[in-house]
């Protein structure tokens, strides 16, 4: 099998593997397309129902504020990377906006523009193309502060709100079911982690 070939396979079977651990119960494998069309091949015999179901478990556990401290991690991790490999290899402004905006609705901060182009990492001019974009696909939602004409206000739109807790919900889900299954069981592992 080519490098390709073998890709996109296990591309469709992470995707199968994500789709039967969301809480939103995603359309089956056999409905998935990849960004060029082609139907995605089933999840492969070694995605087993216990790991499935291992997964669906985890995800029951998960609460709101489990969700939040995900996103502050997932943010703050993604800063932290910066001290260890260059910062210029890595861009996704519209991810870094995007979690600095569920953090925000979650702690019901209210976040200005200039805030959330600072969050994002990039030049002011990038983060507000890329504002721009996001507002275009309804992720975000901008609105007037009513006591200062000079400033706007921008946060997540409840499309965008669900996106993320599903993103966040699933994505833990398979960590917990993954890595917390390592550190549960290897003592060493779990006294690094506290």
């Amino acid at each position: 099998m080519s490098t390709r070939i073998i890709r996109r396979h296990e591309r469709g079977r992470r995707r199968a593997a994500l789709r039967r651990a969301s809480p939103a119960g995603l359309a089956d494998a056999a409905a998935a397309q990849d960004p060029m069309g082609e139907a995605q091949c089933p999840a492969a015999p070694d995605v087993t129902a216990a790991v499935v179901a291992g997964m669906q478990a985890a995800s029951v556990r998960i609460t709101s504020e489990a969700l939040l401290a995900f996103a502050r991690e997932t943010y703050a991790i993604r800063r932290r990377r910066d001290r260890h490999l260059p910062s210029d290899l890595f861009g996704e402004p519209t991810w870094d906006i995007l979690l600095d905006l569920y953090v925000a609705t979650r702690e019901n901060r209210p976040v200005p523009t200039t805030s959330a182009c600072i969050g994002a990492n990039v030049p002011p001019t990038t983060a507000l193309r890329w504002l721009r974009i996001l507002e275009a696909r309804g992720l975000v939602e901008r609105e007037e502060d009513g006591r200062d004409g000079r400033r706007t206000f921008v946060r997540l739109s409840a499309r965008g709100l669900s996106a993320m807790d599903d993103w966040l919900h699933v994505a833990l889900a398979m960590l917990d079911h993954s890595v917390g299954t390592h550190m549960r069981h290897s003592p060493r592992l779990a006294e690094a982690a506290e």
